[in-house]
């Protein structure tokens, strides 16, 4: 018996404890290499990177740099020129920008970047135009968070050879920068049987005639993104014509910085008209910042707007306008009203409105009765239904614990409104 119990313990012994199995499994764990990981790993990494975080870890090790040279990285080329990553580049590396851009010029397709008013960003933004003469780009995109005015005509100089050497631009996009009429003019003798999509906002120096130019060049544009006072009767003609494709978006911002001193001309209902005919399926988008006085112009007639979106107060008498004049109304966006309740503008809106699928509103007011009618009336059709709480005023039909259950049973799903955050 005594042999048995050794020879037993013994077997046991062979079988190490839980502390130590621990211990031994920790000690087989490989230490990750990050230097040994997948290429495609390391390349997605990367592709989620700002540059000056690229040209980083390019650094860390030569499987690293070796991705930091990928055409596929360079297919597009975003960054951002703010005066720390400018300042960066130039001290670290000061010409890591123009060697990509000669190492990458037949495989760069998107070139977008940001400049911010210091003197060193516009200074590197020109430069870099200077050197995307000899890339075949197809989408370019440039944004400034300094005013129009600070760039000076060497950026348009820059552009402008951009444009006269690249022959297959599909999309611009180019916001606060000093862009101007003959710039455009070189967009459209060299780009015309490409370009498809055009935005631009807040460019002072173009005018309605400059984008005229492009409407009755560019017969294959089908994106448009403008301000409302380039909008013009003879641009919606030119987009109607038998040459044109259909243009599947329009998009106009209606901006107003000085209240009272913008005066915002009228669109004909016949041009409004004539481009619905040619393009039966366009989206036309408008966002609106105006203050109440400026409203006057608008909805007085038929428009064919799909979506709205208003960033300021909006009067009960602009939103029944939109009612009566508004048919192919998609989407609706009100971030603030007046305190009285908007029960009859939005019956009529669901009367008129028959396309309407998405509503928003925000500080505004509702009652609970007048809200339940008008999802009555839409029906399942709204896809998207976001009121804040506190829009809906409670009466003698319903409190705020049945509205949630008879709204959902109109809609044909469970909802609840929208709860201001708390944070």
């Amino acid at each position: 018996m005594k042999r048995g119990r050794a020879g037993l313990k013994s077997q046991c012994q062979t079988f190490p404890s839980l502390g130590e199995r621990t211990k031994r499994q920790k000690w087989m764990i490989p230490t990750q290499d990050w230097g040994n990981l997948p290429h495609h790993v390391v390349l997605q990494i990367f592709q989620h990177l700002s540059l000056v975080d690229r040209a980083r870890a390019s650094s860390v090790c030569r499987c690293w740099n070796d991705v930091f040279h990928t055409p596929d990285l360079w297919r597009r080329f975003e960054f951002e020129l703010n005066q720390p990553a400018t300042s960066y580049l130039r001290s670290t590396h000061p010409d890591l920008i123009q060697q990509i851009i000669k190492k990458h010029a037949q495989h760069l397709q998107y070139v977008s970047f940001k400049v911010d008013s210091c003197t060193e960003s516009a200074e590197a933004a020109c430069d870099i135009l200077s050197q995307l003469v000899n890339c075949t780009i197809k989408t370019l995109g440039l944004i400034s968070t300094a005013r129009p005015s600070f760039m000076d005509a060497h950026f348009v100089s820059a552009l402008t050879v951009v444009f006269v050497n690249s022959k297959s631009l599909s999309s611009i996009k180019i916001d606060d920068t000093p862009v101007d009429d003959p710039s455009l003019k070189v967009l459209v003798a060299n780009n015309s049987d490409t370009l498809k999509l055009l935005k631009m906002s807040s460019c002072p120096h173009v005018s309605p005639a400059g984008i005229l130019c492009v409407a009755d060049q560019c017969h294959g544009l089908r994106e448009l993104a403008l301000n409302y006072h380039l909008l013009s009767d003879d641009l919606l003609l030119a987009l109607s014509s038998e040459k044109h494709v259909h243009l599947e978006h329009l998009r106009i911002d209606v901006v107003s910085e000085n209240p009272g001193q913008t005066q915002f001309h009228t669109i004909k209902r016949s041009s409004w008209e004539a481009l619905v005919r040619h393009s039966p399926k366009v989206n036309i988008v408008m966002y609106f910042f105006l203050y109440e006085e400026e409203f006057e112009p608008f909805f007085c007639e038929e428009t064919p707007v799909t979506h709205l979106y208003f960033g300021r107060a909006v009067s009960k008498m602009m939103l029944g306008r939109i009612g009566l004049n508004c048919p192919r109304l998609v989407e609706l966006v009100v971030c603030a009203n007046g305190l009285e309740p908007l029960d009859e503008e939005l019956i009529r809106i669901a009367e008129r409105c028959k396309s309407l699928t998405a509503i928003g509103l925000g500080e505004c007011e509702v009652t609970c009765s007048g809200f339940v009618e008008f999802v009555k009336m839409c029906g399942g059709r709204l896809t998207q239904l976001s009121i804040m709480e506190e829009v809906l005023i409670p009466d003698s039909s319903y409190n705020m614990e049945q509205i949630h259950s008879e709204v959902s049973k109109h809609l044909g799903r469970i909802w609840f409104p929208d709860m201001m955050p708390t944070w």
